[in-house]
């Protein structure tokens, strides 16, 4: 098996209407790849979020009396909290810099997934902009795989990735928020080991795997390369949803 991930070049400064399908395909071929059945793109959520419009002035919010609580709390801006209220089912902890929440989405993350980091917005450079998560991850995703299926006639995956901290672990990794034509979850319950023994409980995260991977040769800070085509990921092509990953509450132990 040779799993290869190549980041397209040429992809410019994303504003809010772009067609990011055009603007990848141009990439592709300027990056001399050819899309083949099975390849997968992966893309970095803040362009998608940038191309929906997703960007808010924290001039245009006021902040209610429970924002500017939970503000002191946190040492945030109440404004931003606010936003971070209204992307949220329910807040889990706080702490000076930190707000963790469980996304409207169902994943728990910092901050509502909220962006100041490589963010501009049109206007006065001391308005204040951030840059909230896709509304509906999984679908930007299936609208991202089925036109470029339409204009390339080739039946791909798509993956929309964020960086997230972990329960017990230092650092941010990439994972999946969106994802069409890939599985989520690869179950090889019943499946023999080397050893013959069957197993009962193993099923992988493959679109979190796939997802950190990419998160690694996209990089964090100024690279500038926020698609990445992937070719011989090692698991079938399938219908999947960001669902698969969610734990239930039930089954959560860190809450």
């Amino acid at each position: 098996m040779s799993l290869t991930l190549t980041p397209l070049q040429q992809i410019p400064l994303i504003h809010s209407g772009d067609n990011l399908v055009e603007i990848v395909l141009n990439a592709i071929e300027m990056s001399s790849l050819t899309l083949q059945d099975r390849d997968i793109l992966v893309f970095a959520q803040k362009i998608v979020s940038k191309a929906e419009g997703r960007l808010v002035n924290l001039v245009t919010i006021k902040p209610s009396a429970r924002a500017i609580e939970l503000g002191k709390q946190s040492e945030k801006d109440p404004r931003l909290v606010e936003l971070i209220l209204c992307e949220s089912r329910e807040v889990l902890r706080t702490r000076p810099g930190t707000i963790i929440v469980e996304h409207k989405l169902g994943f728990v993350c910092a901050n509502a997934g909220i962006d100041h980091s490589n963010v501009a917005g049109a206007g006065d450079s001391a308005e204040e902009w951030v840059l909230l998560l896709p509304s509906d991850p999984d679908r930007s995703a299936e609208k991202l795989r089925d036109e470029i299926q339409t204009k390339t006639g080739k039946r791909i995956g798509v993956l929309i990735i964020d960086s997230h901290g972990r329960a017990w672990r230092n650092g941010t990794v990439g994972v999946a928020i969106g994802l069409a034509g890939i599985p989520g979850l690869e179950d090889l319950r019943g499946r023999q080991d080397l050893f013959d023994f069957t197993l009962r409980i193993t099923q992988v995260g493959a679109a979190d795997e796939l997802a950190a991977a990419a998160s690694l040769v996209m990089g964090q800070a100024a690279e500038g390369m926020p698609v990445v085509h992937v070719r011989g990921f090692p698991y079938p092509l399938r219908d999947g949803s960001l669902r698969e990953l969610i734990r239930p509450k039930d089954q959560d132990l860190f809450r």
